[in-house]
């Protein structure tokens, strides 16, 4: 079994701030994620680039050290990822973050999606009947 741990704005948000109210429950998640990476289940822990743009994630700065030490990969907002949020965004009217989220979601080619989110109505409607696991901030 594989999965997937994506993450939305307030959960980079939430990690990036040590004083941000949702920090400690972010990192719990995130590190439970390891947890179980170390028990021989696969997981990565993603960001779709359209969120990290949304919360100002710049990997080059000095602010969003500690972020970029927890090896959260990035899911790009190439071709076929922006076909499917841009149809995910006229159908639900959602934001283009939110999107390309339900473009990743749609896209993983895992046994399991979770998603790490301040929204968890916008989640199951940007992932359009697929099954995802939401954890809500």
């Amino acid at each position: 079994m594989t999965r997937i741990v994506l993450l939305d704005n307030e959960a980079v948000q939430a990690l990036r701030d040590p004083a941000h109210r949702k920090h400690r429950r972010v990192i719990r998640e995130v590190l439970v994620t390891g947890v179980r990476t170390v028990r021989a289940t696969p997981i990565q822990v993603a960001v779709p680039t359209a969120v990290r743009v949304e919360a100002g994630w710049d990997r080059t700065a000095a602010a969003w050290a500690f972020i970029n030490r927890l090896g959260i990969v990035d899911v790009p907002l190439d071709i076929s990822h922006t076909d499917v949020a841009a149809g995910i965004a006229k159908r639900t009217g959602v934001s283009v973050a939110d999107a390309h989220l339900g473009a990743a979601i749609q896209a993983a080619e895992v046994d399991q999606v979770t998603v790490i989110t301040s929204d968890p109505a916008d989640m199951r409607k940007v992932a359009e009947g697929r099954q995802v696991n939401v954890v809500a901030l």
